[in-house]
């Protein structure tokens, strides 16, 4: 059937409130208005107020709210508005739900689902529109995912209820819109491996969420100049399916790391880092890396769309591990940044 990004990830909660009855909604603006996102859209008429519950404007108090409801026998879906916003409950996410079986002696589990949008694209400025996940996924005791096609964004909700643990959920917001086909009996998806989306022999193209389509345009282009590119969605951040990954990087002997968050502590450093340490032997060249310029997210179109990955920039990195001169765009060179 044909679908939307959004869509599937209404069918996945509604998939979770039908199945099971400790299973519910919280957030800002989720219950009569649909949701910030429209993404909730319907699922307060369905299934009531007790189910899909409005909460105030404290993102402390309700991502807190869903922890003890966890605690106590509920399988809550914390929404949080965006990932800037998540900020606001990093005492309640990183202190509590990520540290309690630890500080309990493995007594407490705190089995919350906490779902978000991050990322940029659509001229939200800089309080609404960056790349956090990766922090999060430093963080023992979390579980990350980042759903890029319609498949995971409808299937990993339900895998992430089963877990006894905290699991946070990205959604990037310039994928909503996303259309396509998705099957009718679409249904849970695993949520421990890594996707190889393409297959290819020259160079090993690493990325996830919101970037994993401009990384799939960009090896489609490369195809045309003869070089054949393979790309890795990640889908879970923590834990980093690292198995794939130098499989991948071992047959290919490049790699390019594609992550909307900054450079500096990032994502693609983690991987890059992981790379050296268990494939050195088998890079022919260092590792390439695409990331956010180092400043917060402008609202200008054209300021945010030169802050973020793009295609020829991801071909240029491609250019640059294969020893090639780099693309450019309109006569003026991209120069892709690489260790």
């Amino acid at each position: 059937m044909k679908t939307t990004y959004r869509e599937a990830l209404r069918a996945g909660l509604r998939d979770a409130l039908l199945r099971d009855e400790r299973v519910f909604l919280m957030g800002e603006d989720v219950g009569a208005y649909g949701g910030c996102f429209a993404v909730s859209l319907g699922l307060f008429e369905e299934f009531g107020p007790e189910r899909v519950r409005d909460t105030p404007l404290s993102e402390s108090a309700f991502v807190g709210a869903g922890i003890g409801a966890a605690i106590g026998g509920m399988r809550p879906i914390v929404e949080l508005m965006t990932v800037n916003f998540s900020l606001l409950a990093l005492d309640q996410i990183v202190n509590n739900a990520a540290t309690l079986l630890h500080m309990s002696g493995g007594q407490c589990h705190v089995p919350v689902v906490i779902r978000t949008t991050t990322g940029a694209g659509r001229q939200l400025a800089a309080q609404h529109s960056h790349s956090f996940e990766g922090w999060y996924a430093h963080i023992p005791g979390l579980r990350v995912l980042a759903p890029a096609t319609l498949e995971d964004a409808r299937g990993m909700l339900w895998t992430a209820l089963q877990s006894p643990d905290p699991v946070m959920i990205f959604e990037h917001g310039a994928l909503l819109g996303m259309d396509g086909e998705l099957a009718d009996d679409a249904g849970a998806v695993e949520i421990d491996h890594a996707a190889i989306r393409r297959s290819g022999t020259d160079v090993t193209l690493i990325t996830y969420g919101g970037t994993l389509h401009k990384t799939l345009a960009a090896a489609e282009a490369l195809a045309a100049e003869g070089v054949s590119a393979e790309v890795i969605d990640l889908r879970t951040l923590r834990p980093l399916d690292d198995a794939t990954i130098m499989e991948s990087v071992g047959r290919t002997h490049r790699a390019v790391i594609v992550d909307e968050g900054w450079r500096s502590g990032s994502v693609s450093a983690e991987i890059s880092a992981r790379i050296m340490e268990q494939a050195f032997y088998e890079l022919d060249a260092p590792v390439g890396r695409v990331c956010t310029a180092e400043i917060p997210i402008p609202y200008a179109k054209q300021l945010e769309e030169a802050a973020l990955p793009q295609v020829p920039a991801i071909m240029a990195a491609v250019h640059d591990v294969l020893g090639r001169m780099s693309t450019s765009v309109d006569g003026v060179p991209v120069l892709a940044e690489t260790h």
